[in-house]
């Protein structure tokens, strides 16, 4: 794979989760989009550091990647685990599960709230683990732009990871989100104003000719 290849295989693949956050509120099966798209991303990061022989390209951005993973995981099973918890509490079962919302509606007639406040308390912490996770996730990726940013020469790498950085801070209230997505944006636009020819120095000076003695 020549460094053009690489490029824009980063190009297109940030592009595919640029695309991919938008189609999540429409399109089915757009997180598939994004997972492709990180896939091409770390294969033209992995080119990328051996390229240029700075390992810590590659490695912190597939750290970023684990991070993200294990986020996601434990916030689904989190929520997952406090849901089965909460039905388990209502006494609700597969063969009964018709009967939910009539035994939701005693409860509360009752005035017994405790499964709803124990489930929002699990669902507020599964939140957090997955906000933590994306923070750390963000802090490795931000070192793999800077690391790009000084090799390729392409300054928006380092502007990106940047606000990727922020973002990731801001994800627990949500705006993070939006900050990630526009850093995608000038990732996208960093590897494909990455040059593949390296500029020539300028020749020098020639020094001027020294004058001739008179005659």
């Amino acid at each position: 794979m020549n460094l053009e290849t690489s490029k824009n295989l980063g190009g297109i693949g940030a592009l595919l989760i640029v695309i991919a956050v938008i189609a999540t509120f429409g399109v089915p099966y757009a997180g598939f989009l994004g997972l492709v798209g990180l896939i091409l991303v770390l294969i033209s990061a992995k080119f990328l550091a051996d390229h240029y022989g700075e390992g810590g390209i590659f490695n912190n951005a597939l750290y970023a990647l684990i991070m993200g993973i294990i986020g996601f995981i434990a916030f689904i099973g989190i929520a997952i685990y406090s849901v089965l918890s909460a039905l388990a509490e209502l006494g609700v079962s597969t063969e009964n599960l018709s009967d939910l919302p009539i035994i939701i509606q005693q409860r509360v007639m009752e005035g017994d709230m405790s499964f709803i406040w124990g489930l929002v308390g699990a669902i507020i912490l599964a939140w957090v683990v997955l906000s933590i996770c994306f923070i750390i996730a963000t802090i490795f990726s931000r070192k793999s732009l800077n690391l790009l940013s000084a090799k390729t020469g392409v300054g928006l790498f380092g502007i990106a990871g940047m606000l990727m950085l922020i973002g990731g801070i801001l994800f627990i209230v949500f705006v993070g989100v939006i900050l990630v997505w526009i850093a995608w944006i000038l990732v996208a636009v960093a590897f494909f104003s990455i040059k593949t020819q390296p500029t020539q120095p300028s020749p020098p000076p020639q020094p001027a000719p020294s004058p001739q003695p008179p005659p």
